[in-house]
């Protein structure tokens, strides 16, 4: 055999897509590329049996295209458990657009996406996430109708963020409520760690009632802004997890909680906004039900976003995008029961939620 052709040969057998530690059933992964616009993006749908795959589009300069395959796997998976607890018929997608939003996003780039998603019939509708804003969604509407999140002046909801940061509140609330005996959050001692736009909107609900917030962040400028907005304690140390606090806020990238935050986390609860905070999810959920430490299912408490964004497919008014975001306090208390009474981890008992109404809905279509 050729050596060019061995050395392909090895390369094909080197972590399969389908071998993907993520992968999880998913229906659809595409692979989209312009040379022109410089885009090198994934979209990941992961199920449509409750409907359409609708997550938002996030934009990082991720350390190598493995990376950006791992993480679109994934969140589109999270996606389908959000919207599956949350009552949505809606399926999970998620898509990662590899770069510096910074530097190398530009309107051809996102219009170019939006063809790529356009391309996917409705399969997959898109929205905002990391490193993309409303005005990045008006965009992509140019060309395509299958996006959410765009404008309120256009017609749509608007930025998401302020909603999924309502829910986190009342997940934690109810976190606290089902740990102490009351939801009130005033003088608890609370880490946020992260502060883009659904931080610092916890940040804010949180400093109204009173709780002693501290903030962390890679960005100085921020940290400082929220600060003096909102008389806040930027975080000085270098070793966050280990600190005393009665709730730690993960309101970043995912997997913050491993083997080796949890053997120094001094939180009584774990309840914060980002994405896929458990590394593994079986081992980790347990440790932390074994030490006693609430978790607040992140795919659920960070519902409010998606949400938001439903109303534009449903068209429902302000009033029920707060009705709705507000019902996560119920549900977290209901699993938080749910997991004590059965022994299981609070992540177990959620899934198993979301998962029995994908099953039900799918042995529906078989039936019909």
């Amino acid at each position: 055999m050729p050596q060019e052709f061995d050395s392909l040969e090895k390369l094909v057998r080197q972590d399969p897509v389908f071998g993907q530690v993520s992968f999880d059933g998913h229906e659809q992964i595409v692979f989209c590329n312009d040379k022109d616009t410089g885009l090198k993006a994934i979209i990941g749908i992961h199920n449509t049996v409750l409907g359409p795959a609708l997550g938002g589009t996030r934009m990082w300069q991720y350390e190598n295209e493995w990376a950006a395959l791992n993480d679109v796997l994934r969140l589109s998976r999270g996606m389908t458990f959000k919207s599956a607890i949350t009552g949505l018929n809606l399926g999970g997608g998620k898509a990662v657009i590899i770069g510096d939003a910074k530097t190398q996003k530009t309107p051809e780039l996102m219009r170019k996406f939006g063809e790529f998603v356009h391309s996917l019939s409705g399969r997959y509708i898109t929205a905002e996430d990391v490193g993309m804003a409303t005005e990045d969604m008006d965009t992509v509407r140019e060309v395509t109708p299958y996006v959410t999140g765009i404008s309120q002046e256009k017609g749509g909801a608007g930025n998401p963020s302020p909603i999924t940061a309502y829910g986190v509140f009342m997940g934690m609330k109810a976190a606290a409520q089902f740990k102490y005996g009351s939801d009130v959050l005033e003088d608890k001692k609370i880490y946020v760690e992260g502060i883009g736009n659904v931080g610092e909107t916890l940040v804010e609900y949180l400093t109204q009632e009173g709780a002693d917030v501290v903030v962390s962040d890679i960005n100085q400028d921020r940290l400082e802004e929220v600060r003096d907005k909102y008389g806040v304690t930027i975080y000085g140390g270098n070793d966050l997890h280990a600190e005393q606090m009665d709730i730690y806020a993960p309101c970043a990238l995912g997997a913050t909680i491993n083997d080796t935050s949890i053997n120094k986390l001094q939180a009584s609860i774990i309840a914060g906004a980002a994405n896929n905070q458990l590394a593994d999810e079986v081992k980790h959920g347990m440790l932390l039900q074994n030490k006693g430490i609430v978790y607040a299912p992140d795919f659920l408490i960070n519902a409010g976003g998606i949400i938001n964004v439903y109303a534009e497919l449903e068209g429902y008014d302000r009033s029920e995008i707060m009705r709705k975001t507000e019902n996560i306090y119920t549900t977290t208390i209901e699993i938080l029961n749910r997991a004590k009474e059965t022994g299981v981890s609070t992540h177990k008992a959620a899934l198993e939620i979301a998962q029995a109404r994908i099953a039900a809905r799918k042995q529906e279509q078989l039936v019909y």
